[in-house]
């Protein structure tokens, strides 16, 4: 008999598509490929997201994915940082690129930017890289660098000038952030921009229709069940080319009727349904900003709107750590401790968590704590 749809269920199977459940993706690449962009303003956040999906792995092998390429992260939908498949990163950008311009369009003229001065600071961007690879032997350049190299050629970066600066150079595909910068002979927590064709020599070549319906199929498989809304808001493209994508490619995927609306997914996870969907006692501590919750226009499947609060705070855009339990997120989990020694502390909306639930949050804490130091 299949399993009645209840908001656990649903919240579960997105579980299962994201891979958090049973044996999740053989490794990094293989996650991000499938989540196609996974959000990373947070890096240290990201790290754990990858973390959360790949069994086995610690924080210093997700650096490595991003100083070997395997792995890389820009600003290729709604103006903030993911991971990405190298390969897919230029056809993304082609697909909303336009959009993210239209974003930031009147930031750019509070700030002065023009097209010429993005132009100039591709130059100098270009020629700071080349300069510091004879001279140091570096592989590209920090913010720093480039921001005094902006400022000596004219081009203010106070204000947020410089970031915008950069970010639309990502945009455009004439730079990309590469490996990690060291600091003090350590590793650090920035990246170094390098020119795109040099550190993503080969990409995928996608027209737009048909970059939008890989996209949208690849969000319902990696995301679903989801809608067409959650989509949109997701990916930005507009809802007349996000419904056209989906006439496309709907044989090849499942629709599920949930409260009035339709929710798309993979095949593979709706075959769950006539056997039970697992995970209903799993447990787990997923980062802030995490894909689960925040992929989703919509997040009531997950969260309930009375707790939203304690999740996002005064609606600041900063997502704070969640506790998820068969699907439903049920509280938040924050760090104790210096940044060398540090403990986790769960944060239920409801009282404490029971017994089960607590050993349970006590061995994720266990994991985060070894992934971070290893």
């Amino acid at each position: 008999m299949p399993t009645p749809l209840t908001p656990r269920v649903m919240g579960r199977l997105r579980l299962a598509s994201q891979g958090l459940l049973a044996g999740g993706f053989p490794g990094i690449a293989d996650a991000v490929r499938w989540m196609t962009a996974m959000q990373a303003q947070d890096l240290g956040m990201a790290f754990w997201a990858v973390g959360q999906r790949v069994p086995g792995v610690a924080a210093s092998d997700v650096r490595a994915a991003l100083d070997a390429g395997t792995v890389v992260r820009s600003w290729p939908m709604r103006g903030t940082l993911h991971l990405l498949a190298p390969e897919d990163l230029r056809w993304i950008l082609g697909i909303t690129s336009g959009r993210l311009a239209t974003m930031v369009a009147g930031r750019h003229r509070e700030l002065g930017i023009t097209a010429d001065d993005i132009s100039h600071c591709r130059d100098i961007a270009y020629k700071t890289v080349e300069v510091l690879k004879r001279g140091e032997g570096a592989a590209g350049a920090t913010r720093e660098q480039l921001f005094q190299a902006f400022e000596e050629a004219g081009q203010v970066t106070k204000s947020q000038r410089g970031i915008h600066l950069l970010g639309s150079l990502c945009r455009e595909a004439w730079l990309v952030q590469g490996p990690m910068a060291a600091s003090g002979g350590k590793a650090g927590v920035q990246q170094l921009f390098v020119p795109f064709d040099d550190w993503i020599p080969k990409s995928r070549d996608l027209g737009r229709d048909e970059g939008i319906a890989e996209l949208l199929f690849r969000y319902f498989r990696g995301h679903g069940p989801a809608t067409i809304k959650d989509f949109g808001w997701w990916s930005q493209v507009p809802l007349t080319e996000a419904r056209a994508a989906l006439a496309s490619v709907r044989d090849r995927l499942v629709e599920l009727q949930f409260r009035g609306a339709s929710y798309w997914l993979s095949p593979e996870a709706a075959a769950m349904l006539d056997d039970g969907v697992p995970g209903s006692r799993s447990l787990l501590a997923l980062p802030g900003f995490d894909e689960y919750l925040l992929g989703y226009q919509d997040r009531s499947l997950v969260l309930a709107p009375k707790c939203a609060e304690r999740v996002v705070p005064g609606n600041n855009g900063v997502f704070k750590r969640i506790i998820v339990s068969g699907g439903e997120v049920v509280g938040t989990w924050a760090r104790s401790g210096s940044a060398k020694a540090f403990s986790v502390v769960p944060e239920p909306f409801a009282g404490a968590l029971g017994p089960a639930a607590e050993r349970s949050f006590q061995a994720q804490g266990r994991a985060y704590v070894q992934f971070m130091a290893s």
